[in-house]
This record gives C-alpha cells, sequence and structure tokens, in this order.
C-alpha cells in the first residue's frame, strides 16, 4: 500500500504520527534509560571501572555507521520495509544484551542494536518530508520532536524505576518488547509513504557521492548544522546533569525527578506552542527568534556561572536557566529539520541519514567536552550549552545568506 507523496496532512492521520513518535523514541529510550545501570553493568560483565562508557560509545557509533545505510536503503526500498527490519535487529540485539554475561560481547550486541535502531531515526522523518512540506511539515514534525526531546529527559528517571524493581537486564527486555510492539504497529498500520515510481536505485559507491551533493547544499547544510548544534546542546545538559545536581547540588532524588519533568514540561511546551505559531509566523522567522533567545539565555548563564552566582550558591536559579535553554530547542528541533529536507524530496531519506549521523557524532562530543571540564558543576554545564548555542548561531548566519533559495520554493 502506498500514499501520494503530496497526500494533504489529513490523509496521514494522529495515530499514524503518534506511532511514528513511538518509533522515533526508540532510540534515545535505549541510549538513556541504563545510564543508572552503569555501576551494575560493570559490576557483572566484568569490564572494570568507566568501562560502562564504552558501551555507551559502541551504541553511539553504531548509530552514526547505521544511519549512513538506512537512508539510501530506504530511498530505494521504501520507507516500511527497511523500518521492519531495523525494528527487527534491534529487538534481537536488546534481547541478547539482556541474556549476554560477557563484556565484550555485550559491546558488539550494542553496535548490532543501534546499527538497526538507527532506521527509526533516519526514516520516521523521511515519512514526514514524503507527505507534507513547509508549514505542514513542520507540524508533524514537531510532534515526532516532542517525543524524541522528551524522552532522553524522561528516560534515566525510568531506569532507576527499573532498577528498584528488578536488575538493569529487565531494561533490555524491556526494549525488546518496545520494538516488537513496534514492528506490529508499522506492518498493521502504517502505508509506504515511498511510491515505488520515485525510488532511487543505487550503487554502493554511489553513496558518498549522494551524501556529497547533499552535504554541499547550501539549505542543508546550514539548516543541518543548526539541528545538529540543537542536540549538541541537549547532550551536553544530559552529560553533566548527574554530577551537577548530585553530586554539586545536592539534590534529593524527589528535587530531582521534579527538575527532569519541569525541563520535560518546557521542551513539550516549546514544541506545541511553535505548532501553533507556524499558522501565524514564517519558519525562518520562529528560528531566528528561538536563536537569539538561546543566545541570550546562554551568555547570561556562563557569564553568572563565572561569576559564581549560579549554581550551589542559587541551584534553583540554575535549573531555571537549563530549562528556557531547553525551551528553545523546542522551536529549534522542528523548524531547522523541515528547511533541511525542503530541497531534497526525492531522497528524504539520504538526507535523514546525513542529518542523523551528524547529530549523533557531535552529540557524543558535547558529553566528551562536559567531561573534560574541570569541576563538574554550573561552569562546565553552562559552557558545554553555550558552546552549542553558538554552532545554531553559526548555522543560523549561514542560513540567511541562502535564505533566497529556501524562500524561492515556499
Amino acid at each position: 500500500m502506498t500514499s501520494s507523496p503530496t497526500a494533504p496532512i489529513s490523509s496521514f492521520p494522529l495515530r499514524l504520527i503518534f506511532l511514528l513518535g513511538l518509533v522515533t523514541a526508540i532510540g534515545p529510550l535505549a541510549t538513556d534509560m541504563y545510564l543508572p545501570a552503569f555501576p551494575s553493568v560493570e559490576h557483572d560483565l566484568g569490564g572494570g571501572a568507566g568501562s560502562a562508557q564504552f558501551t555507551l560509545g559502541a551504541w553511539f557509533l553504531g548509530l552514526a555507521l547505521g544511519q549512513f545505510s538506512q537512508g539510501p536503503l530506504s530511498d530505494r526500498f521504501g520507507r516500511k520495509g527497511p523500518l521492519v527490519v531495523g525494528l527487527g535487529v534491534y529487538a534481537l540485539a536488546s534481547a541478547g544484551c539482556a541474556l549476554v554475561g560477557n563484556y565484550h560481547l555485550f559491546c558488539v550486541l550494542r553496535f548490532i542494536g543501534a546499527f538497526g535502531g538507527s532506521a527509526c531515526a533516519v526514516i520516521p522523518r523521511a515519512i514526514v518530508r514524503d507527505v507534507a512540506t513547509g508549514k505542514k511539515g513542520a507540524h508533524i514534525m514537531a510532534q515526532l520532536t516532542l517525543v524524541f526531546g522528551v524522552m532522553p529527559v524522561l528516560a534515566p528517571g525510568l531506569g532507576s524505576l527499573v532498577l528498584k524493581i528488578g536488575d538493569w537486564r529487565w531494561m533490555f527486555w524491556i526494549g525488546t518488547l518496545y520494538a516488537v510492539a513496534a514492528i506490529m504497529g508499522v506492518l498493521l498500520m502504517l502505508p509506504d509513504t515511498l511510491a515505488v515510481e520515485r525510488r532511487i536505485r543505487f550503487r554502493p559507491v554511489e553513496i558518498l557521492w549522494r551524501y556529497q551533493g547533499i552535504l554541499r547544499e547550501p539549505v542543508f547544510f546550514s539548516n543541518a548544522l543548526i539541528t545538529t548544534f540543537s542536540t549538541f546542546v541537549m547532550f551536553a545538559y544530559l552529560g553533566s546533569a548527574p554530577v551537577l545536581f548530585e553530586q554539586r547540588l545536592h539534590f534529593s532524588p524527589g528535587a530531582f525527578g521534579l527538575f527532569f519533568g519541569a525541563n520535560a514540561a518546557a521542551f513539550i511546551l516549546g514544541t506545541q506552542i511553535n505548532g501553533r505559531l507556524i499558522h501565524r509566523v514564517s519558519i525562518p522567522a520562529l528560528l531566528d527568534g528561538a536563536i537569539l533567545w538561546a543566545f541570550v539565555l546562554g551568555c547570561a548563564f556562563v557569564a553568572l556561572a563565572l561569576a559564581g552566582v549560579v549554581g550551589v550558591g542559587h541551584p534553583w536559579l540554575t535549573c531555571v536557566f537549563i530549562v528556557g535553554l531547553t525551551g528553545a530547542l523546542g522551536f529549534i528541533g522542528p523548524n531547522g529539520t523541515v528547511m533541511s529536507f525542503s530541497r531534497h524530496g526525492h531522497h528524504a531519506g539520504s538526507a535523514s541519514a546525513l542529518l542523523g549521523t551528524m547529530q549523533y557524532s557531535f552529540g557524543s562530543l558535547s558529553s566528551v567536552l562536559v567531561g573534560l571540564l574541570p569541576g563538574g558543576g554550573a561552569i562546565p554545564t553552562a559552557i558545554g550549552m553555550m558552546t552549542g548555542v553558538m554552532g545554531m548561531a553559526i548555522g543560523d548566519i549561514l542560513r540567511r545568506r541562502t535564505s533566497h533559495l529556501y524562500d524561492a520554493e515556499h
């Protein structure tokens, strides 16, 4: 079953948007849910202190490499088939992680699971590009970004809850069941949005040339840079949160959970306000405003952190800055993603894959940056998040220089 690539948004009902949102959430769920279990994973698998970080590295490597292949495959074979296969690979690898007792084999399975699971990041965005562009596309993308952005915030808390009633292996069984449910939903509900006549035949050597062509396209590169560094901001916060709030600010579990909930609410509010404003305000104008908002907040956050105002002395003021920056990301992610795909309708899968690879590669670098900065308090968090904001600002400057190319089509 296929649908027209120019089908109106009414032909892509809310239940399918919800299904794609749940599919997209698999990546951040698998990335962050087992973070609280790092000590247990290191103890049970015998990898030694700090070894759990390498399992996360294996996951990010699988995501980065997997997305390079998933995009062209979905452009060649359609959206539905590669998505089901990817979910199946992820389900089997997650089950293996729940059963394995060898550290190195665990890393291999995490890599394989990420390779398959990368389809959940690439293909839903390509489906959105198949069915809608411009404001309609931004409306759908806001719903997907809502789930994708909230899951990294809530997943560590879910992992802590699982550890209270079971061990870390339960988390991977949950991932397996989640993927199986997603497969059933895709098979029963999701049409293939890429018509056969629009599918692109390719040879392996052509993949790199296609990526090179997409990356050199000014509209894609500038907006992809914005979206990539918005992920950098989120990962900088997530990478520093355990040390900042538990060790430096001495938040109780209840207070820590309250803050995570407030942060999630800010992101949700941002995406939903954005989804309503796109019918009244142009997408570029919304993007400009959100980046300016993030830049002003980021500068103030760094200045007050260096002055010792935010941090231990005023912990809730620290929370206000982080929540404010997270709220801005609710506007930036959906709009930047839609604009980056605006000129790539015939190979939206490849464009989505390239964007995802950029996001996860730079996102992982943000965690490294925060870890290298001394102190572990508000200063590394502020600097890490502001670095991402600066990257978004540079991308926005480049976007403005090529805005006539986007405006010509919209």
